[in-house]
């Protein structure tokens, strides 16, 4: 990164699905994330860290933008490099505009249906508790609430 970047508070953003890349050395102010142990910012010049991520909300401050880019992740982890490069790794990310509250709702319901009918302890269990979860993150996501 040159010190014009540094100088004008743009840090570096590597955004990366296991089937597509979001974006590649994108020039941003500011990156919001769902970090396991809580939500915090990364800006330019931030320390180095690496976060695990849990289900939630993605924002990505564009440069002279006002509003930010939102992208509901499942999880993943962040890693902050001393260069002001953070580098996003998700399974799965979804705009939030491209949410629908129909489906999410469906599908935490089906997803609790199976909790109660799978045998307790059960592989097939704990994967419908994952997934009841995540629907209720996305839901959350987008002013959904699900119990």
């Amino acid at each position: 990164m040159s010190s014009t970047e540094a100088a004008s508070g743009s840090m570096t953003l590597n955004f990366n699905l296991p089937h597509e890349t979001i974006y590649s050395d994108a020039q941003v102010s500011q990156v919001i994330v769902p970090g396991a142990a809580g939500e915090f910012g990364v800006t330019a010049d931030h320390v180095p860290l690496v976060a695990q991520l849990k289900p939630g909300v993605l924002q990505i401050l564009h440069d002279g933008a006002t509003d930010p880019e939102k992208y509901f992740v499942a999880g993943g982890y962040s890693v902050t490099h001393a260069n002001s490069v953070t580098d996003i790794s998700c399974p799965e990310a979804v705009k939030i505009e491209d949410i629908d509250a129909a489906a999410v709702t469906s599908g935490f319901e089906a997803a609790k249906s199976k909790v109660s009918s799978t045998d307790a302890g059960s592989v097939e269990q704990a994967e419908a508790q994952i997934e009841m979860e995540v629907n209720k993150s996305m839901g959350a996501a987008i002013g959904v609430a699900l119990a």
